[in-house]
């Protein structure tokens, strides 16, 4: 296969938007650096213009439109960071644009979206139903259709992100970062091997919206029938024509990762590296949390986004907490008595835990009779605690029903 852009192209690339994209910077982690024994860096595209690398990639490709294409203005399909990408970029082309996003996109990225000039419309429930729309609306009206991953000239401004990389980090060995129609993976992999074919790049899915490994195991793009992950940036349903050709070809590694690691990632970039990002920028940390010792440092690791909504946000730290063992939710039963449950709530305080949470229940059918079983949400200081906590409730006397 030939390879749909060159070196030369992504070059280029990187000319068109010295003056539009930020340079991103990378970031050290201590806590990765030491679990795996050499260094460990965030490359922050989540600090990039509207929150994402998606600027990149979508300005390459709205100001190689012909004049009169641009005329009629351009239509894009997003969950939310390719929807701000095409948006500033065509605000900044002087172009309309128009965005179809699923039913149930965030708020902050719709109305982020709105403020960067386009006008937003609501297709389906995932992107691959946005998608449809907004093909058909481009037939419909003349826009140019400004496809999120799968076309030469996103995947050329997507892998400026590799030129930077190189300059920052040249003894880079590995870089993992989130895949979703592949445009990122595609871009960073074609420069890294026409420059450093060493390194070794990582596309890293969330296992519960993975289509890559089952594409790739059949030699071609396949759909799969339904997703369900926090990482809403990756949720891609089905690869792209040209990004699956060029990942294939190349050989390039594809791994996925749980929601409990992904929540933990967010958690850790949030507590060690003062970083927001999304679900969908966290996989690439998320799979050195799963499996460290696979990577070769220097490790870069991509945050391609930091697009989330805050009440999202509340959620993903407390699921985060509960992965990473410092909540500890467990059902137990008590006496019906006056004050069993204050007995109860003392023996966890002198445990040196906090209560987060109670729920007390009289109605369940597997109690006896005289007996109420309580729910809690107990923070502790992490795994070996939780379970020092057990110990001592065991130890005086209660039934522990279930506990995670």
């Amino acid at each position: 296969m030939r390879n749909p852009v060159t070196l030369d192209e992504i070059h280029a690339a990187r000319k068109l938007l010295a003056q539009i994209t930020r340079p991103t910077p990378l970031a050290w982690s201590r806590p990765l650096s030491e679990q795996i024994g050499g260094e460990v860096w965030f490359k922050c595209e989540n600090l990039q213009r509207a929150g994402s690398f998606k600027v990149r990639g979508a300005y390459v490709r709205i100001h190689n439109l012909p004049a009169d294409e641009r005329a009629r203005g351009v239509v894009a399909a997003s969950a939310g960071n390719h929807a701000q990408g095409v948006a500033l970029a065509a605000t900044l082309h002087e172009v309309p644009s128009t965005v179809f996003m699923p039913e149930g996109a965030p708020l902050p990225k719709v109305a982020a979206t709105e403020s960067y000039g386009a006008t937003v419309r609501f297709a389906g429930s995932t992107v691959d139903e946005a998608l449809i729309a907004a093909r058909e609306y481009a037939t419909e009206t003349g826009a140019a259709f400004i496809h999120p991953f799968d076309h030469p000239d996103i995947i050329a401004g997507q892998g400026t992100v590799a030129l930077e990389i190189l300059e920052q980090c040249p003894e880079v060995r590995t870089v993992l970062l989130g895949l979703g129609g592949g445009g990122l993976l595609s871009g960073v992999a074609l420069a890294f091997k026409a420059l450093r074919p060493d390194v070794r790049v990582v596309g890293v899915q969330a296992a519960a919206a993975s289509s890559w490994p089952p594409s790739l195991e059949a030699g071609h793009p396949t759909s799969i029938a339904s997703m369900a992950t926090m990482a809403d940036g990756i949720a891609v349903g089905r690869p792209g024509e040209i990004t699956f050709e060029v990942v294939r070809e190349l050989g390039v590694d594809v791994r996925t990762v749980s929601e409990e690691s992904i929540s933990r990632a967010l958690l850790l970039l949030l507590e060690r590296n003062k970083l927001v990002v999304e679900p969908a920028g966290a996989v690439g940390v998320a799979a050195l949390l799963e499996a460290a010792e696979q990577y070769e440092p220097p490790v870069v690791a991509v945050l391609s986004g930091g697009n989330v909504d805050p009440l999202l946000l509340l959620r993903l730290i407390r699921h985060g907490l509960s992965a990473a063992g410092r909540f500890l939710s467990l059902r137990l039963r008590v006496l019906d008595r006056p004050g069993a449950l204050a007995q109860l709530l003392a023996e966890i305080a002198a445990a040196d835990a906090n209560v987060v949470d109670v729920e007390h229940g009289r109605m369940a059918p597997r109690l006896g009779i005289g007996e109420v079983e309580v729910g809690l949400t107990v923070e502790t200081r992490g795994p070996t605690h939780a379970v020092t906590v057990l110990q001592r409730l065991r130890s005086a006397g209660y039934q522990i029903v279930s506990s995670e």
